[in-house]
């Protein structure tokens, strides 16, 4: 099944403040989780993923710093911080009101009011 851009790039921030929510991450890690996570669905790019980082660093939502992995390799680890755990929880009400709205539609429920 493909994904739409529009799709992908919509929850590229609440995904990737999610899975920093969780710990420091690097750039192909991420990519590799979110993979995972959505069983191949979801296939980012370091063309897709370095942006959004930049974004996010530029909007003082995470930080970054470079490190040596336990394998030797220096890597740009990137860190959640308080603006960018305000802003999960902002986005996360978000898209559970647009879930919420889009679960009754399929399961044909009686909208909320």
């Amino acid at each position: 099944m493909a994904i739409p851009k529009e799709l992908v790039a919509a929850s590229a921030t609440p995904m990737v403040l999610s899975i920093l929510s969780k710990g420091p991450n690097y750039g192909y890690a991420i990519i590799k989780q979110v993979n995972e996570i959505s069983a191949g669905h979801l296939k980012w790019t370091d063309g897709m993923l370095y942006p959004v980082l930049h974004r996010l660093e530029k909007q003082d939502l995470i930080t970054s710093k470079w490190d040596v992995s336990s394998e030797g390799r220096r890597r740009k680890y990137y860190q959640i911080n308080k603006q960018g755990t305000e802003k999960l929880k902002s986005q996360k009400a978000q898209w559970e009101v647009v879930y919420s709205a889009l679960n009754q539609l399929w399961e044909n429920k009686p909208c909320l009011t």
